[in-house]
């Protein structure tokens, strides 16, 4: 498995530039002008060769942007310093209510989505401080409270197989490459990850996650690394399930679906005037039931736990155990494990051991983290690098305190949002609240039953099964079921990181036969002189994956009609030298056949790349509708040939 996820990253790399080249947005250039562009338009693609030291050049500006260090610029890279000059009293007080809410829910979800990573849940508690206290200063959205979060606990415990020393390396690596990724401005790579992907990929997470729980849910032990896999185990070992646990679990998540249902009531929606003073505090209290619905679950659970253990010595269903207090000291990830056999995995051999996880966990990080950003964004623009940077950033810090990976998180950010956060201080108290419960509290966690862990996170993994995209997708493009439904169902049997990946390769095919592919418009016109010829359109850049195609049909084309051919060269705004040679080839057919082919509106940049392989003459190019008659006209191959002579007469 691990050699089938080191040939999918591999054909990934391979073939990202190309698929790059196809995403770039190009400048068009007026057909109907049917003049030679200006002199600016070399430099309207990235595609373009830039002549006389253009490249060097630059390279060269890039560093000295990468380098610029203006108010601008760090305010960009320091958010912090753009807001902070502006904060005042009403924001305080709305980051204040925000942190608090936020913190209420944050330290129930950090409990159990730590059994989904399968560490000890006070790992879940160490990576849900720091990272709010770092967002607070390179953070853009203020509503992401960074810390763990379902999928990436998911992921976590797919890659690091519940070891607690490669959770953490792998929380220090994805952090660095997320880090560097950033600083490298490749942000754009989100982009591969199309929305049928996103959408298959999240709903596969959901049923993935949900079906990690049904182990705590009744009680039994699950084997199996994929959803098959997992739910095989379950029916095998069923009749071992306890009584209490699912009566306990599925109770909790009646009472968490009905209070989030609770609210959403908004009394007095309908009166004439609006709600009443009175409404609007009895909506807002049912508001805040809802949003704490987790915190209420899980602490009336714990006391009932504790009355338990107190009044009878013993729970009849399963309890979280000892967690150890007190907010652990900073320290280096570690760099080795000992594994079950009593054998020592070095660096090497755990980074070998992560495989693809290591660019599956930060692409999907930021893939949610920005998800978050836009819905919350209030119409400004994202910056995807600096949130590569803020979350690299982050990610590396918690590390330190021994956390594994976490990114943004939906819910949280709901919370925080309705609870009406202004900035990203509100992370601040939401970190001092976690500290404040690894200080004090964690004694008493170790009373909260894993049945009500486990229904809080079902309750909550309910709603990001994203079926309600199937029907649009249907009517919208067909077509796009492929890569969605491919990816859910190959997450589902398949390791997740090797899922998601052949889910984008798949994409990123479709892709691929787009660009190779290209349309052709094909039209019988007459100059102006009363010259008949055929005009043949291409919709888009020539790419060695689609030269032999073009030059196939335009042969075709022309084969039919004992006219000259143009070929329209406006829609083309990039080549390569397997174009250029295609380009030699179909030139030399026409002459060889003795048929005009001519170019018309051909980019400089383009021009050059196939002067550089074609004959001179052989490629013939012009700018201007006149100039083709004047070709017509001077072009040996139309003329008339001379008629046979007359047989000799006989005497």
């Amino acid at each position: 498995m691990e050699e089938t996820s080191k040939s999918i990253t591999d054909s990934i790399v391979n073939i990202v530039f190309l698929t790059y080249l196809t995403m770039i947005p190009r400048r068009k250039h007026n057909a109907s002008s049917g003049s030679l562009p200006g002199q600016d338009d070399k430099h309207a693609s990235n595609d373009y060769i830039l002549a006389d030291g253009g490249r060097r050049e630059g390279w060269r500006a890039a560093i000295r942007r990468r380098l610029r260090c203006n108010r601008k610029t760090l305010q960009k890279r320091l958010p912090i310093i753009a807001w902070m000059p502006f904060y005042d009293g009403p924001k305080a007080v709305g980051d204040l209510i925000a942190g608090v809410t936020v913190g209420l829910t944050v330290i129930p979800q950090s409990l159990a989505y730590a059994n989904i990573a399968g560490v000890p849940a006070q790992y879940g508690l160490y990576g849900s401080f720091l990272g709010c206290f770092i967002y607070i200063v390179l953070g853009g959205c203020r509503a992401v409270p960074a810390g763990p979060t379902a999928i990436a606990s998911l992921l976590t415990w797919q890659v690091a197989g519940g070891v607690v020393e490669k959770a953490i390396l792998l929380n220090f690596l994805t952090g660095l490459i997320e880090l560097l990724m950033g600083v490298l401005g490749l942000g754009f790579l989100i982009n591969f990850v199309s929305g049928p992907v996103s959408s298959g990929f999240t709903s596969a997470v959901a049923l993935m996650i949900a079906t990690s729980q049904v182990k705590d849910l009744f009680a039994i032990p699950v084997a199996g690394s994929t959803f098959l896999q997992q739910w095989i185990s379950v029916f095998r070992n069923i009749r071992d399930a306890s009584l209490w646990d699912p009566v306990l679990g599925f109770s909790c998540i009646a009472l968490l679906l009905s209070l989030r249902k609770v609210g959403m009531i908004q009394l007095g929606k309908t009166r004439v005037g609006g709600p009443s003073t009175h409404q609007k505090v009895i909506t807002k209290c049912l508001w805040l039931l809802g949003t704490c619905r987790n915190a209420i679950v899980v602490v009336t659970t714990g006391v009932l736990g504790y009355w338990f253990v107190a009044t009878r010595g013993s729970s009849p269903v399963r309890l979280m155990g000892h967690i150890p207090s007190g907010v652990p000291l900073p320290s280096l990830p570690p760099l080795s494990y000992v594994r079950p056999d009593n054998t020592t995995a070095g660096f090497v051999d755990m980074v070998a051991e992560m495989g693809s996880g290591l660019l599956v966990i930060p692409l999907i990080v930021l893939l949610e983290d920005i998800a978050i950003c836009k819905a919350f964004s209030d119409g400004r623009t994202i910056d995807a690098t600096q949130e590569l940077i803020a979350q690299g950033v982050c990610n590396m810090g918690n590390s330190f305190m021994q956390a594994y990976p976490g990114g943004g998180s939906l819910a949280r950010s709901v919370v925080a949002n309705g609870s009406g956060v202004k900035t990203t201080f509100g992370g601040f108290y939401t970190g001092v609240m976690v500290i404040l419960a690894l200080q004090f509290f964690t004694q008493y966690f170790e009373y909260i039953p894993k049945a009500a862990l486990a229904g809080v996170i079902i309750s909550a993994i309910l709603f990001m099964v994203e079926y309600d995209v199937v029907r649009p997708m249907w009517r919208a493009k067909k077509l796009d079921l492929v890569p969605g439904v491919g990816t859910f169902v190959l997450c589902l049997t398949l390791p997740i990181e090797v899922g998601i990946l052949i889910g984008v390769v798949v994409n990123i095919v479709f892709i691929l036969y787009h660009a190779a592919r290209p349309k052709f418009s094909v039209e019988l016109l007459r100059t102006d002189a009363g010259r008949e010829y055929l005009m043949i359109t291409p919709d888009r850049c020539l790419m060695f994956p689609s030269v032999d195609y073009v030059r196939k049909l335009v042969t075709k084309c022309a084969a039919g009609a004992d006219v000259p051919v143009v070929l329209e060269c406006t829609h083309i705004y990039s080549a390569d030298y397997t174009a250029a040679k295609s380009i030699e080839q179909l030139t030399a057919d026409f002459h060889a056949r003795r048929q005009p082919l001519y170019f018309y509106n051909v980019k400089p940049s383009v021009c050059s790349i196939f002067e550089a392989v074609a004959k001179p003459e052989h490629f013939t190019v012009f700018y201007e509708d006149e100039e083709l008659d004047r070709l017509l006209a001077a072009d040996e191959r139309l003329r008339p040939s001379k008629p046979p002579p007359p047989p000799p007469q006989v005497a």
